[in-house]
């Protein structure tokens, strides 16, 4: 009798094996959860069966075979229900990708089923938002560069037909397409380095070095502007803070930040550079009094090409902050914004100390 049974077990157990390995070769989810669940009722009432005909010699006791008949059979359509279940919801991301990879840039997966399977189609989903997003900015790219492009080309064309017509002294247009050149040139300038920190081929330097001049020269640039506006220019840094940065890409990140600061500063306001020295990172904080920010502003205001204001021409292609936010990070810092108390904005940034 044992060794009957050993036998029996031995065969199931290879049997089982077997037919297991033969149901990964199955095609799809569904057919692979069909045959588990064949497997794991089928080979046990196998084996009841093998049992029964040799304690009972098939008839025996057709009472006890016929219940375990019974169950095998309630556990194979449980089984297969559940399988089903599960094959839907992968069904479900399943048409969900293929109509995003056919264009659908809006389609998204039902957030139901097992934890898996939910888990999979939330991230799904927020794959689906970003690249949504992602479309939307390469959109933007195209529609404000090509009117940043534009204007100055049209601009020089006017004025060099102007010249050709004799309507015009060059005297009078010359510093003006020298203007529209320069335009053209922090534009272009601005999108290569945008390329290089997408690409990854930004190499920084970094120097342990004191941040109070970075901060002076960076206001002495803006200083024209700021008297221009009659906006007044502060700054709250020790001497003694050190931090590991490269100078240039740093001082960009400045000029960017004042930049867009001084426009959205009204007359007779204040913009501030203020740095606070930590233990393991200087944080840098520009401030303003202007209008604040609101919530969609601190959420995308370093995005390429995004304006508060779009129904308002201002200057500049949208790219500052944008490339501020990537020399920050190739520092390994981090940038944000927001609030600043008793009103304005207030757009931070980090750098490692030394």
């Amino acid at each position: 009798m044992i060794a009957n049974a050993i036998v029996v077990a031995v065969a199931t157990l290879g049997i089982g094996l077997a037919l297991a390995a033969l149901l990964r070769l199955l095609p799809t989810v569904r057919l692979q959860l069909a045959g588990l669940a064949l497997l794991a009722v089928l080979l046990p009432l196998g084996a009841v069966l093998a049992s029964g005909w040799v304690m009972f010699h098939m008839g025996d006791d057709v009472k006890i075979l016929a219940v375990t008949a019974g169950s095998a059979l309630t556990a194979l359509v449980a089984a297969l229900l559940v399988a089903r279940s599960i094959a839907d919801s992968i069904d479900r991301v399943r048409v969900a990708s293929a109509e995003f990879a056919r264009g659908n840039l809006v389609a998204r997966a039902p957030e139901g089923g097992p934890a898996e399977v939910a888990e999979l189609a939330a991230s799904f989903n927020e794959m689906g938002e970003h690249l949504g997003r992602l479309f939307d900015t390469r959109r933007e790219l195209v529609a404000w560069a090509s009117h940043d492009l534009r204007t100055p080309l049209a601009n020089m064309q006017a004025m060099l037909e102007a010249l050709e017509d004799g309507l015009g002294e060059p005297g009078e247009y010359l510093p003006v397409l020298r203007e529209q050149v320069r335009v053209l040139s922090l534009l272009v300038d601005d999108l290569f380095e945008l390329a290089r920190i997408d690409a990854g081929a930004l190499t920084l330097e970094l120097h342990s070095l004191p941040v109070a001049p970075v901060i002076s020269s960076s206001l002495r640039s803006v200083e024209a502007e700021a008297r221009l506006r009659h906006v007044t220019l502060a700054a709250e840094v020790e001497d003694d803070v050190t931090a590991r940065f490269a100078p240039d890409k740093v001082e960009r990140v400045l000029m960017n930040l004042l930049t867009n600061a001084l426009r959205h500063t009204p007359t007779d306001g204040v913009v501030a550079v203020r740095v606070e020295p930590h233990a393991a990172e200087v944080t840098v904080a520009v401030e303003d009094t202007g209008e604040g920010l609101d919530a969609e502003s601190r959420e995308r205001m370093f995005e390429r090409f995004w304006r508060a204001d779009r129904s308002r021409s201002s200057r500049g292609a949208g790219l500052g902050l944008a490339i501020a936010r990537g020399l920050v990070e190739a520092h390994g810092g981090r940038i944000w914004a927001e609030e600043r108390e008793g009103g304005g904005a207030r757009v931070c940034f980090t750098l490692q100390a030394s």
